[in-house]
């Protein structure tokens, strides 16, 4: 399945119906208010137009996110990659370091990643 794109305004709703998963829509109406300043009538249109493609569930008034997070970051690095790096992830590398100091932990990590990766043992 293709994660449908979410942009930047529903990302942050969406940061919050994930650390609430599932939860009633009055309460999470509460929560973006809190949080987003968003008025009632915004986050229920927000809720129908994430339902209607895919990205969460409202059943009585229960609202659930049908996609993770993890799924959501992942599709956005790819069309990243693929949109402007002609799908190379050596190049979206070597432009990230350019400007990005990493440290050398990160380092480390990023090779256990690789290393992990090349023994086919899953992230």
């Amino acid at each position: 399945m293709n994660t449908p794109k979410i942009f930047d305004s529903e990302y942050r709703f969406c940061l919050i119906l994930w650390e609430h998963t599932p939860v009633k829509s009055r309460e999470l109406v509460e929560l973006c208010r809190e949080r987003l300043g968003w008025k009632p009538t915004t986050t229920y249109t927000v809720i129908k137009r994430l339902s209607e493609r895919g990205i969460l569930k409202n059943e009585n008034s229960l609202v659930s996110a049908l996609v993770t997070k993890d799924e959501v970051q992942a599709a956005e690095i790819d069309e990243l990659v693929e949109k402007k790096f002609d799908g190379s992830l050596p190049a979206f590398v070597a432009a990230f370091t350019k400007t990005k100091k990493i440290t050398p932990q990160e380092i480390d990590e990023v090779q256990r990643m690789i290393d992990r990766f090349r023994e086919g043992v899953p992230q």
